[in-house]
């Protein structure tokens, strides 16, 4: 019997017209659970891939697609010789200086820590920051007023808006002033500055943590010399030539610099999220397995049900090995067609959801309804990996075959 027979047999033991009401009903019951389980997978990870989307677009809007900062240390000088070899990379298009540092700002009795991002003029070239403002506007270089645009979370803790005329107070401590107990004050440097704006990166990290001002207004804050900078963000000519700018920036500033793509720049994030998605990935296919456990009941009954054949294919030369493989097989195209139809309804609603957006998240959230991304990666993953649950669902009891007769041939 070769491995063709036994698929033939196999797929007619599976599509018989015989009247084996319970068989079929326990087979049926198998597929659809093995669909379901299936489908479920595919929607959850498509989801989850929808969010990860959202999120990355987010970032995307406001981290450069390259950073250079300090391998070690907070700041360095732009005049160094390694990252004035930079300026001469051809598919390097914009250069953009920052300067980033912890202050506390004060607004009447109210008082927080944050971080102050100080940007030149090239920040708004290099990013999207215009799609993140909320309202007003990213007009914080001007020459005899002091502006700023600052998160919505940080707006929110102090109720400032574009309106609020009263200039918020920065300061940050002084780095060549001693403190003395006496003047707490002469301790500090404070520097006014005007809300122009407030954006929404979606982001605690960003939306409740941040202020941007110009970079000289940084400078002057924390006695930082022209020259100084925590980071270097860059903007190619063309999105597709950032890996080897990236490698030739490597190059050319060696180990003491680092220079972060985009997903680098926030590499922790994207972790987590990849270790959610495959942890729910993990759970569902727990519960698919538990749906494949009805395979066993199935293949038992068929078995049992098809004690004959079985005794017939022994008499024409079949051996043990072989009747394994086919109820084996069999075992396996319940499973399959069950992931088939799962992959099928789970690609549908997808596509509906992605299309219509008919399932909604409600008011107050950054998307309308429910993000949806299929990824083939994903698909392939999720059947192979039922089909992995449906072989050892139905090993077990196509082991048995043989087993019994031989313990009988044993004891006589």
């Amino acid at each position: 019997m070769n491995l063709r027979f036994l698929f033939f047999i196999a797929r007619r033991y599976l599509f018989s017209k015989e009247k084996q009401h319970v068989i079929n009903l326990i087979t049926a019951v198998s597929m659809i659970g093995v669909a379901i389980g299936t489908m479920a997978l595919v929607i959850v990870l498509s989801v989850l891939n929808g969010f990860e989307s959202v999120v990355k677009d987010s970032f995307n809007n406001f981290d450069p697609e390259l950073r250079i900062e300090a391998a070690e240390g907070k700041t360095f000088a732009i005049n160094d010789s390694n990252v004035q070899l930079l300026r001469q990379i051809p598919e390097v298009a914009l250069f953009s200086q920052e300067l980033q540092e912890m202050a506390l700002l004060s607004l009447d009795d109210q008082q927080m820590p944050i971080r102050v991002k100080g940007v030149d003029r090239e920040f708004s070239k290099l990013t999207r920051i215009d799609t993140l403002i909320l309202s007003g506007s990213f007009d914080i270089h001007r020459e005899y007023d002091v502006r700023g645009v600052i998160g919505v979370g940080v707006a929110n803790k102090f109720h400032v808006g574009v309106d609020f005329n009263t200039p918020m107070q920065l300061y940050a401590p002084r780095r060549s002033v001693r403190f003395n107990a006496a003047r707490p004050d002469q301790a500090f440097l404070q520097r006014p500055f005007v809300v122009s704006g407030l954006f929404a990166v979606n982001q605690p990290q960003y939306d409740e943590e941040l202020v941007i001002l110009p970079i000289a207004l940084a400078r002057e804050l924390f006695e930082y010399p022209d020259t100084i900078v925590t980071a270097l963000s860059l903007k190619m000519n063309n999105p597709q030539e950032i890996a080897s700018v990236k490698a030739k920036a490597r190059k050319i500033l060696g180990k003491e610099f680092l220079v972060l793509d985009q997903y680098e720049q926030q590499e922790d994030f994207y972790r987590i999220m990849q270790i959610e998605k495959w942890i729910t990935f993990l759970i569902l296919a727990f519960i698919i397995l538990i749906a494949t456990c009805n395979v066993i009941g199935s293949l038992s009954m068929l078995m049992i049900d098809k004690s004959s054949d079985i005794e017939l294919f022994k008499s024409l030369g079949a051996n043990n090995k072989q009747l394994r493989t086919l109820f084996l097989i069999e075992g396996w195209m319940i499973t399959a067609i069950g992931a088939l139809i799962g992959l099928a309804l789970g690609i549908i609603i997808c596509y509906i959801q992605m299309e219509w957006g008919v399932i909604k998240m409600g008011n107050g959230f950054l998307v309308q309804s429910y993000p949806v991304v299929l990824k083939w990666g994903d698909l392939v993953a999720v059947f192979f990996t039922v089909l992995a649950m449906g072989f050892l669902a139905a090993y077990y009891p196509a082991s048995l075959i043989g087993k019994k007769q031989d313990k009988k041939r044993a004891r006589q």
